[in-house]
């Protein structure tokens, strides 16, 4: 008895990985870009006093956002 089957295989992404990489891996770049660039201004908005109670000074800022992800 023979079984045939309509199944296709699932691209990845709208081109295939044949790019290298999918809409969806930039789109989450572009999503991480915006966290730690939200996240740059608002340290940088801080006080050096609150930026002190939270174990920072403003050195440590980009550190701290390129540590994210």
């Amino acid at each position: 008895m023979a079984f045939f089957t309509t199944a296709r295989p699932v691209a990845d992404g709208v081109f295939g990985r044949s790019l290298g990489f999918s809409f969806a891996d930039v789109f989450a770049r572009v999503a991480a870009w915006n966290d730690k660039r939200v996240t740059r201004r608002e340290l940088g908005k801080l006080s050096d006093r609150e930026l002190d109670d939270i174990g920072l000074c403003r050195g440590d800022i980009e550190d701290a956002v390129n540590a994210m992800r």
